[in-house]
């Protein structure tokens, strides 16, 4: 076999066969297929797209490009949930706490941010001491003791998908849906989930605008899931304004922790019970009519009772936190510079325009431009403002936390375009778009 001979092939529009996907994963993994040729392939698959079986094909050979976690031991059935990026994501902090407390054991390796703001591993090191690298014994004993784990990949999980997405990142073939799919999906499979819900955000704040191009997405994902013989669910979710009103890493921790003391901006609350809910569901293999509804209620009750914020104190304690800092948020990193910005007029909101806050962020030092960029977990940006709230002059817009004047003075001019104010009165922004469901 010849990697002239796969590039050829899919240029033309042909349907690789499965053993062509394998051998040229692996060739290319192990160095055997230079960088330009893989290339070649990527620009041919963005180009003529991939059926169903070479998507799912792709998926599997990166899976199995390197180690997989095994976490049949400790959790005969694992869950697991992945969100494809939005603007005051801290869900994941919210949502595994309460899956955990409501009985059903989680383990999740998170990553770093590239862009707007830090990824869950940045905003759970804004906790001092907080440990992000545990080892495979450490993550199935404290799995089996706490029923939860929350810490980087540290393992050679899928290495073949970190190589092909650093050449998709410069070759602009990111925005391929199949690519896109096979790379969350291959670290979710060798990550040992059993089933998998899915939150793929749409909006401006997103990297799928549109609704229909994010429920191909997802739809993609779902089919490689229960072709792998996982249980899939897939929410449509938006993001054209951020989520909650934190966006920044120690802010979004401590609106997290807001949230699981009862408290917590309402569409944060609705989107991680939401979340919880099909987690739970799926990690009690339970497909009784009811059952989405009794999780959630379950879901609500451990967040009522305190239970899932006992559980986040757990999880923070037994990975080396200061749980002082959970307990008394006013000890999180803390900006210098605090700057509100005024609403410019009497009306209503019609648009809290998600991309701004988030350059507005990126600007401050929330997130990194690159993945050698450090992070500053002070700063950050507090949104006061929801799509369809009638505001007047004045109040305030947004709140900037900044370590920095220039940062704060180039941030003020993204978030002074943030906000459009009109007459008419628009309605709220629905949480969710959409829900797909692979686990009939």
């Amino acid at each position: 076999m010849r990697a002239t001979d796969v590039i050829a092939r899919k240029r033309d529009g042909e349907e690789l066969t499965t053993e062509e996907i394998r051998w040229f994963v692996k060739g290319y993994t192990e160095d055997r297929i230079p960088d330009y040729q893989a290339a070649a392939w990527l620009m041919a698959v963005y180009l003529r797209g991939m059926t169903r079986r070479e998507t799912f094909d792709l998926t599997v050979a990166m899976a199995e490009s390197g180690d997989r976690l095994d976490l049949s031991p400790v959790i005969p059935y694992a869950v697991d949930k992945h969100s494809t990026g939005g603007v005051g994501d801290k869900v994941t902090l919210v949502a595994l706490p309460l899956v955990a407390a409501a009985g059903v054991p989680v383990a999740k390796m998170s990553g770093r941010g590239l862009g707007f703001s830090g990824g869950t591993l940045d905003k759970l090191e804004s906790i001092a001491g907080y440990r992000v690298v545990l080892s495979d014994d450490e993550i199935l004993r404290q799995v089996r003791e706490h029923g939860i784990v929350l810490c980087g990949q540290t393992r050679s999980l899928a290495p073949a998908d970190g190589k092909f997405y650093a050449l998709r990142d410069v070759t602009a073939t990111v925005s391929s849906l199949p690519l896109i799919a096979s790379s969350i999906m291959s670290k979710k499979l060798a990550a040992g989930a059993n089933a998998i819900v899915l939150d793929v955000k749409v909006g401006v704040g997103a990297f799928m605008h549109q609704i229909e191009e994010a429920r191909e997405l997802a739809q993609i994902m779902v089919d490689i899931g229960v072709s792998a013989g996982r249980r899939m669910v897939a929410l449509l979710s938006d993001m054209n304004q951020p989520l909650g009103q934190a966006v920044g890493n120690a802010l979004e921790v401590r609106e997290a922790i807001e949230t699981l003391r009862g408290g917590g901006p309402a569409d944060l609350r609705e989107h991680c019970l939401t979340v919880a809910a099909h987690m739970l569901r799926l990690g009690r293999q339970d497909t009784a009519p009811d059952a989405f509804e009794r999780a959630r209620a379950d879901v609500l009750g451990v967040l009522e009772s305190g239970a899932g914020f006992a559980k986040l104190r757990e999880l923070v304690e037994v990975q080396g936190g200061d749980v002082r800092m959970v307990d008394e948020p006013d000890r999180l990193p803390r900006a210098r510079l605090q700057e509100v910005i005024p609403v410019p007029r009497a009306g209503f909101a019609q648009q809290v325009h998600a991309l701004h806050v988030a350059q507005a962020t990126l600007e401050l030092g929330a997130g990194r431009e690159k993945k050698e960029d450090s992070i500053d977990p002070a700063v950050g940006v507090i949104v006061h403002c929801k799509v369809g709230d009638r505001v007047e002059a004045g109040q305030p817009a947004f709140t900037v936390h900044a370590n920095d004047e220039a940062r704060l003075a180039r941030a003020r001019g993204h978030l002074e375009r943030a906000l459009v104010v009109g007459d008419e009165e628009s309605a709220p922004l629905p949480p969710f778009y959409a829900t797909i469901y692979g686990d009939d």
